[in-house]
């Protein structure tokens, strides 16, 4: 009974971590793709976000700091979230993770 028991309560903490884990997944795919849509916003001027010079520029530093989860900030991808965040107002309350993520995504 007490093997029964645990058999059962591992199973469904197992499909209780996946089914968490298949949300995040899919609510950061969400993010993302919002966030992707926001950049190719055009603005008053008709230059898109996503092919300003800053947000450009802040490639390497968005791989960077996807590649290390966080970890690595470089000076040109503060620079563009705070460019992105000014001028798009759908990606203020957007993680730094998500658009760096959509940084790349071009």
């Amino acid at each position: 009974m007490y093997r029964s028991l645990l058999t059962v309560v591992t199973a469904t903490a197992l499909i209780a971590s996946s089914a968490q884990a298949q949300t995040l997944v899919a609510t950061s795919n969400v993010i993302v793709r919002a966030v992707d849509r926001t950049l190719d916003f055009t603005s008053d001027t008709t230059t898109s976000i996503r092919d300003s010079k800053v947000v450009l520029a802040a490639r390497d530093d968005a791989a960077s700091f996807v590649a290390s989860q966080g970890t690595i900030r470089g000076a040109q991808l503060e620079a563009a979230l705070k460019t992105i965040r000014s001028q798009v107002s759908d990606a203020q309350n957007a993680s730094d993770q998500a658009l760096a993520e959509a940084i790349l995504a071009r």
